[in-house]
């Protein structure tokens, strides 16, 4: 599905946007699903393990900031990721095996709703190399309103920031961190059925949504299949015990098989520890370890 150029692109800069990745069809059924989860959140009044809520949110003015494990909600997401455009920019970024490591749906609230301050995925779940990605589905038109992503061109080559502040994880670079090259910002707009591709290591953001409507954006963070989580990231299936570790990664399997044989690579790691208090998502994360914006 992707050219050379496009291909080149991503590994020289650690990002890509992808443009009508899914048809007409699949994004109607997404967007249809997603508004009645969203419809569904009204009656709820904490986070839980489907929804974590923005503030404000209430019966009369449902405001999200994230459906969780959409894949594991509704089926229907997990076969877009299996069986449509977006699997076939996997096999051109990752080849013939690799691994779903979450998913999430960001429903950025109109209004003001939550901004995701400046990190590096791979600071979170490092691994053994750092052949991984995530995409991200546009749901609805994304603009500069409502809080697109933006993303450090290059920076996927570059050191791990400190995502620490006061010795705490807290999920997010210091935006006063030399190293932090804001003059080199890529604002991410596009239309629905666009997807958006990062690298791990890629540095990116995304401001409040200050527009009318919600920014719907679904998540695939994805590994290649050689590539294992090391023990002490925030992912729950390190407390899964051997058996179900090993059933869950092979239903977590998007293409090919899991590989037995970890590539190990000289990559830079700084575990994600000691945690936040509050470590549930990285909404939390961020506001429990006293993260410094940038958006302000």
């Amino acid at each position: 599905m992707l050219t050379f150029e496009q291909t080149d692109f991503y590994e020289q800069n650690g990002y890509l946007m992808v443009e009508d990745v899914i048809t007409k069809e699949q994004l109607n059924k997404l967007q249809e699903i997603t508004y009645d989860f969203i419809e569904s959140s009204r009656h709820v009044t904490k986070n839980d393990d489907i929804f974590d809520l923005d503030e404000g949110h209430s019966a009369e003015t449902p405001r999200l900031t994230r459906i969780k494990l959409p894949h594991k909600q509704n089926e229907y997401f997990d076969f877009i990721l299996k069986k449509s455009g977006v699997t076939e920019v996997l096999r051109d970024l990752l080849g013939e095996n690799a691994t779903l490591l979450t998913s999430k749906l960001n429903t950025k609230a109109p209004g003001g709703g939550m901004a995701v301050e400046w990190h590096q995925d791979w600071a979170f779940y490092p691994h053994t190399n750092d052949s991984l990605l995530a995409f991200g589905l546009m749901l609805e038109d994304v603009n500069l309103e409502n809080g697109p992503l933006q993303v450090i061109p290059g920076s996927h080559k570059g050191p791990i920031l400190s995502h620490h502040k006061n010795g705490i994880f807290c999920g997010a670079i210091d935006p006063d961190d030399p190293n932090f090259q804001r003059e080199k910002i890529v604002t991410l707009t596009g239309e629905a059925g666009n997807m958006t591709v990062h690298h791990a290591r890629t540095l990116h953001g995304s401001a409040p949504n200050e527009s009318d409507r919600p920014r719907l954006i679904l998540f695939y963070e994805i590994a290649k299949a050689d590539a294992w989580p090391i023990l002490g990231a925030g992912s729950y299936f390190h407390g899964l015990g051997q058996q179900k570790f090993w059933n869950d990664l092979q239903q977590r399997m998007i293409i090919g098989s899991p590989s037995l044989e970890p590539r190990v690579e000289n990559v830079p790691v700084r575990m994600p520890l000691p945690p936040a208090e509050d470590s549930s998502s990285i909404f939390t994360t961020q506001k429990s370890g006293g993260a410094k914006s940038a958006f302000n």
